[in-house]
Order: C-alpha cells, then sequence, then structure tokens
C-alpha cells in the first residue's frame, strides 16, 4: 500500500476489468436484517506498478477491513480504518477516497450505483462509530457506584423529571388560558356584522385554536404518563441491577474458593508422590487437548474427545503423573541489540556452502540444530491422536497435518541454529510428562548430518537422519533437508516415509528477512500403500492465493481419493471427507482438473500461540524456550552443555564468540588428529556413539537408525564412551 501522498491518478481506471460474471457480481449486502455488517468486492490502490487490485471489503462495528479474497477472512486482515475518525470523500461517479490517521484508502466501486450503496454504508457506520465512541467516553465513569449511589442517582434523576413535568403543567396552563380568551375573542368577532368572508375565516382560526389546545392537553398527558411509567419501571431496573451484582459477587467468591482448592490440591499431591492410580485423580488436559477444547466443535469427531471426559479407563493423568512434573522456564533473556554489517561476511560466500562459512554468533539463536530437530516434535498429540483411529486413510491425513506442523514454528525464526560439534548430543526426555523420549546425533560433519530416534509409550516411533545442504545465492538462502523420515505405529504396523521442502530465506542483504517454504511432500504407508500429496505453494507477491498453502490428497492403494488436505503451514491443516468425485475442465498444461464434493472440514491441527514477550526472545515458542534449560543426568555431549551457545543466550555474545572460535579449532585439530593416527579413520569416517549405519529396506539408503544403550547409560550415570568434545 504506497504512502497517503502518493495518491493514483484520478483517471486510472482498475488494471483488471470485471469480466466474469460468476466470480465478480457479488454484490455489497449486509450480513443479515438489521446488521450492521456490510461486505463486498471493491478495487482498492496498492501502487503504481500494479494499480488499482480487487479486494474484499468488509464493514462492521465501525471499522472497515480488505482481504485479498473471502477466504482470508478467517486467519490474515490485510489492513483496517476506523470510520469514527475518518474523512469520506468521493472523487468521481466510481471512487471513494478514506483518510484516516495518515492512512488513505482510494478505492473504486464497479459502478456508481455501488459506489453509492458503499457510501451510504459508510456514513451510516461512520455515524454509530462517533455515536458510540462519545457514548464510552460519557460512560467512561466507575463501573459498580455504590447501590445506595445509585438510589440517590435516580430519585434525582425522578425529580428532575417531575419538576419539568410541572413546568409543562404550567405552560398548559398559560396555553389554556390565553387560548381560552383568543376563543373569547374570535366569538365576540364572529358576532360582530362582517362581511361573510371574514366570518368564514374568523371560523376557521378559532377551530384552529381549539385544536392546539387539545394537542398542548394531549402532550401533557403523555408526558404525565411517561414520568408514572418510569417511576414504576425504575423499581423492577433497580432490584434486576441488585439481582446481578449479587450473583456477580457469589461468581466472585466461588471462584476465590475454587482456586484455594485447587491449590490446596497441587500442594497435598506434590506432598505426596507415592499416589496409586487407583487414588483420587485430578484431571489435566495437555496443550493440545487444551487447544482442542478452544475449536469449534463441529471440527472435531465425538469419538475422539468422548473418551477423555466419559471413560474412566482413559484417565490416565493423576496426581503421581502430572502434578510433581518439573515446572519449566517460561522465558529467557531478552537479545540483545547487536548491529554488524551482513554484507562485509556474505559477499566472498556466494556459492559457497553455508556450513562451512564461519559465522559469529550474531546471525544464530541460542539452540543447536539438534534442538531445532527436536521441535519437530511441538505437536506430537497429532500421532498420539493418529494410534486411535481405525482407518489408515483417515491415520494418513493427521500424519500429514504432523509433517506440516513442524514448518510452524519458522515463520518468523530466521535466525541461524548452531551447527552442531562432531558427536554432540540432545535428548529430550518427556516421558512422564507428554509421553515421549528423544535423542539426536551429530553423526558427521561435512555435510552435517544429524540422526534422530523418538520413542511414545502411546503407540509410535519416529527415526530420521537428515543432512543439511544449504546455499547462498546472493539474495536469498537456500536450505534444502535431506534424507528420509520414518513414522511406525506399534499396533497396527503402518510405516509411513516422507521426505522435507526446501526452506528459503529471502532479503539476505537488504530488507527485512523472510522464511518460505516450497515443493512437494509425498507420504507413503509402505504397509497399505495410502499416499499423501502435499503442495507447498511458493509465496509469489502477484498471486492471489492465500500465502503459505499447503493443499494436498489422501489416496488409498487403487488411488481413489478419500480426503481432501488444506491450510497453512505457520497457521492450521484440516481435513475433508471426499463423498464424491467427478472430472472438471482442463487446465492451461492439458491436464484434466478433478472436482471433489466434500463434507465439511475438520480442523486437525492449530498453531499454539507465541508466548508473551516472544519477538525479544528468537520468537520461540513454548517447547522451544525450555529446550536450552539446564538439566541435570544428561551425557557430556549434551547439546545444553555447549560453552559458546550458553553465552549467547545469556547476552554475552563477544564471549561466546570467542568459545566458538576455540570450539571449532578444537574440532579440527581432534579430526586431524584421528586422520593422521589410522587410515581407517579415513575410510569409515566417524563411528557414531548411539546410532549406526545400515541400509534402509524400503528406501535403499544408508541410513544411521538407533542401536540403543544411551538411556541404559544415563540411568547408570555412565558417560565413558562419550568424547570430549566441549
Amino acid at each position: 500500500t504506497p504512502s497517503p501522498q502518493l495518491s493514483p491518478p484520478p483517471a486510472m481506471a482498475p488494471p483488471h476489468p470485471i469480466h466474469s460474471p460468476a466470480q465478480n457480481r457479488v454484490p455489497a449486502a449486509p450480513a443479515g436484517p438489521g446488521s450492521d455488517t456490510y461486505k463486498g468486492w471493491l478495487f482498492k490502490w496498492t501502487n503504481y506498478l500494479k494499480g488499482y487490485q480487487r479486494r474484499w471489503f468488509v464493514l462492521s462495528n465501525g471499522l472497515l477491513s480488505y482481504y485479498r479474497t473471502q477466504a482470508e477472512m478467517a486467519h490474515t486482515c490485510r489492513g483496517t480504518i476506523n470510520l469514527s475518525t475518518a474523512h469520506i470523500d468521493t472523487e468521481d461517479s466510481c471512487n471513494i477516497v478514506l483518510s484516516s490517521g495518515g492512512r488513505t484508502y482510494h478505492l473504486k466501486a464497479s459502478s456508481e450505483v455501488e459506489r453509492q450503496r458503499w457510501v451510504t454504508a459508510l456514513e451510516l457506520a461512520k455515524a454509530k462509530a462517533i455515536r458510540m465512541r462519545n457514548n464510552q467516553s460519557d460512560d467512561s465513569g466507575d463501573e459498580e457506584p455504590a447501590s445506595q449511589s445509585d438510589k440517590s442517582e435516580l430519585h434525582s434523576t425522578l425529580k428532575s423529571l417531575a419538576s419539568k413535568l410541572e413546568d409543562l403543567s404550567t405552560c398548559n396552563d398559560l396555553i389554556a388560558k390565553h387560548g381560552a380568551a383568543l376563543q373569547r375573542s374570535l366569538s365576540e368577532l364572529e358576532n360582530l356584522k362582517l362581511p361573510a368572508e371574514s366570518g368564514e375565516k374568523i371560523k376557521a382560526v378559532n377551530e384552529r385554536a381549539t385544536l392546539f389546545r387539545i394537542t398542548s392537553n394531549a402532550m401533557i398527558n403523555a408526558c404525565r404518563d411517561f414520568l408514572e411509567l418510569a417511576e414504576s419501571h425504575s423499581r423492577k431496573w433497580q432490584r434486576a441491577l441488585q439481582y446481578e451484582r449479587e450473583q456477580r459477587i457469589r461468581l466472585e467468591e466461588t471462584i476465590e474458593q475454587l482456586a484455594k482448592q485447587h491449590n490446596s490440591l497441587e500442594q497435598a499431591c506434590r506432598g505426596a508422590p507415592g499416589l496409586s492410580s487407583s487414588s483420587t485423580a485430578v484431571s489435566s488436559t495437555s496443550k493440545g487437548e487444551a487447544s482442542d477444547e478452544d475449536e469449534e466443535t463441529e471440527y472435531f469427531d465425538a469419538m475422539e474427545d468422548a473418551p477423555s471426559t466419559n471413560q474412566t479407563g482413559d484417565k490416565e493423568s493423576t496426581c503421581k503423573d502430572v502434578l510433581p512434573k518439573k515446572r519449566r522456564r517460561t522465558r529467557i533473556p531478552d537479545k540483545p541489540n547487536y548491529s554488524l554489517n551482513l554484507w562485509s561476511i556474505m559477499k566472498n560466500c556466494i556459492g559457497k556452502e553455508l556450513s562451512k562459512i564461519p559465522m559469529p554468533v550474531n546471525f544464530n539463536e541460542p539452540l543447536s540444530m539438534l534442538q531445532r530437530l527436536t521441535e519437530d516434535l511441538e505437536y506430537h498429540e497429532l500421532l498420539d491422536k493418529a494410534v486411535k483411529c481405525e482407518s489408515s486413510t483417515e491415520q494418513m491425513c493427521f500424519v500429514a497435518a504432523f509433517s506440516v506442523s513442524s514448518y510452524s514454528t519458522t515463520v518468523h525464526r530466521t535466525a541461524k541454529p548452531f551447527n552442531p560439534l562432531l558427536g554432540e548430543t540432545y535428548e529430550l526426555d518427556r516421558l512422564d510428562e507428554l509421553g515421549f523420549r528423544s535423542l539426536c546425533e551429530q553423526v558427521s560433519h561435512h555435510p552435517p548430518a544429524a540422526a534422530h530416534h523418538v520413542y511414545s509409550k502411546q503407540g509410535w516411533t519416529l527415526w530420521q537422519e537428515i543432512t543439511i545442504a544449504s546455499k547462498f545465492r546472493g539474495k536469498y538462502l537456500s536450505i534444502m533437508p535431506l534424507g528420509a523420515i520414518h513414522l511406525e505405529f506399534h499396533s497396527s504396523g503402518n510405516h509411513y516415509v516422507w521426505r522435507k521442502v526446501t526452506s528459503t530465506v529471502h532479503n539476505i542483504i537488504v530488507g527485512k528477512l523472510w522464511i518460505d517454504q516450497s515443493g512437494d511432500i509425498e507420504i507413503v504407508n509402505h504397509k497399505s500403500k495410502d499416499k499423501c500429496q502435499l503442495k507447498f505453494t511458493p509465496y509469489s507477491y502477484f498471486s492471489r492465493d492465500v500465502p503459505r498453502k499447503v493443499t494436498g490428497v489422501v489416496t488409498d492403494a487403487d488411488g481413489k481419493a478419500h480426503y481432501v488436505m488444506s491450510g497453512t503451514w505457520d497457521e492450521n491443516m484440516e481435513c475433508s471427507k471426499i463423498v464424491q468425485s467427478s472430472h472438471g475442465s482442463t487446465s492451461s498444461e492439458g491436464k484434466q482438473k478433478t472436482v471433489y464434493q466434500t463434507l465439511a472440514p475438520k480442523v486437525l491441527w492449530k498453531k499454539y500461540p507465541l508466548p508473551e514477550n516472544a519477538e525479544n526472545m528468537y520468537f520461540f515458542s513454548d517447547l522451544a524456550l525450555t529446550l536450552n534449560e539446564p538439566e541435570e543426568r544428561v551425557a557430556p555431549t549434551d547439546s545444553r552443555l555447549r560453552p559458546d551457545q550458553r553465552l549467547m543466550e545469556n547476552g554475552k555474545w563477544d564471549e561466546a564468540n570467542v568459545e566458538k572460535q576455540r570450539l571449532e579449532e578444537k574440532q579440527r585439530a581432534v579430526r586431524r588428529r584421528r586422520e593422521a593416527e589410522a587410515v581407517e579413520a579415513l575410510e569409515e569416517g566417524y563411528i557414531p556413539l548411539w546410532f549406526e549405519r545400515k541400509v534402509d529396506p524400503l528406501t535403499g539408503e544408508l541410513i544411521c537408525v538407533y542401536k540403543g544403550g544411551y538411556w541404559e547409560a544415563k540411568e547408570k550415570q555412565d558417560w565413558d564412551l562419550c568424547p570430549d568434545i566441549f
């Protein structure tokens, strides 16, 4: 949107004329009878390159908002202007200009009639918004005056009304007195011998005077009736107000008692960690389940939610399992404001492998790549729900939503994670809290590769080996994760495999950094042969699609489509069950399109809101804030113990840069010594400690899989096999 000073030329027409009746003839109309909402298509001036662009406008509650498409109303508002302070102007037969607080919208309707409808709606909305603003300022005093004060105010008001009524009565008496005198004078005139024409006029005046007196008497009677009605209803209003206040006081007392009881129960449970499962259970809801409760009920199957509330057999969360868990941190030190010339570092690195570029911590975030890989588990509850699915195609929908959810943490995360040192590990043991435990190990340095294994007692296991290939292209940075992700469900034996898409960081040199995901994901169930094809649409400035859009179709072994997947990789994913499919028109590439008729969509995943002050904490999620939290009994190679990363988190960036150089030089020295000691080291490379290399029977690739031993070593605190890398 251009600055307010940059106005479009009055003669410029919309670059996209209305040519498709089916697409454009959506009249601006109220949402319902008596509604203040007004919606419709208008052309909005954007800039001199694109001119006027078609946008969907919504007028509601004194605010005018616009969107690129109607679908965007659910998640992305492009701009809003407050009409209570706006100036509405019309340039010609079709143009509307709105300006408020330095912001100006140049709008164009499809016709003069349409323009007039919008102007009328805007003027009415503006008048109402001004009234609401004034009323709010008038009512900005105490919300809860004392009851006695209310009575006094009401009595004073009624007394004032009675006084005014007395004034009206006095005026009525005067009107009656002077009216009677006027009628007598007119009667006397009638008795005089006047021409016939004058007599008729005097008679007409006499009749009008009589009507005037009758009307004034009726007005006084109506005022008296109003006062009596106000007196009678005031007692009802006062009783209703008093009742509502008493109810609120009782509610506040009840909430206070519940809070005290909850606190007592929590303390009691913490004081009795040995409670058995047969003891009284305190119901607890995981983060994912709480998110489900916030959704509209039609988006969720009752059979998924009912067991957690109606069947006692599923209530596994007891005081022992939930309340005594470790209290996790909710914030880290704010990011310091250090400036650095990026171009001075990057100008000699164009076309090189990013992992080979020595980078200061100024471009990092205080997490390692192993911890970022663990963040894929933020929405692990999707896999817990997938375990309960009876249909493999329905289960595929949850797996697909899980594969998309791993990108939601990247939308604001433009900083680079620390490259793990060879042999570095990271564990996340949340078996008691969340039902899973995760282990990562850096198994290769050039190219950098990390092996990851996750076991969940809910009934699934996930493993992957990801090699990061990245190239700096001058204006943007491409990050290509290589390697397959495996997911197996214990009870059904369903084994899913998929790969990640390409991540691109834009505006590396000039402008604000932003990240996009693009490419295709094919998820295959190697047992049932079900497939899901997901397409991550790359962002385009000229596209009318929803930004960060993801679409897909779930098919069975015969190629029959069962579900349509849709959403965005940064917000939510939903699935719609297909009830009928048919062939549609032919695309410009010559391919025939398929049209699906579906049931109402069901939301599978929705992103958690970021914590407060996230913009000053590297835009970390709630889970990310806990990943580098110090923990006891972890391996000496754990990322939490990496000194340069810890110094950076604490805001000591200069010390962190010195420590980072020391660790990297130490790693290079160890590699040179290993290569000098044995030729086998050159041939075999680094031998992972907790993983072993095997040929994947499904993909045919050499992959590192967990061989066991880590959690047993942790139990015994036997870390003799761990190398000294820090």
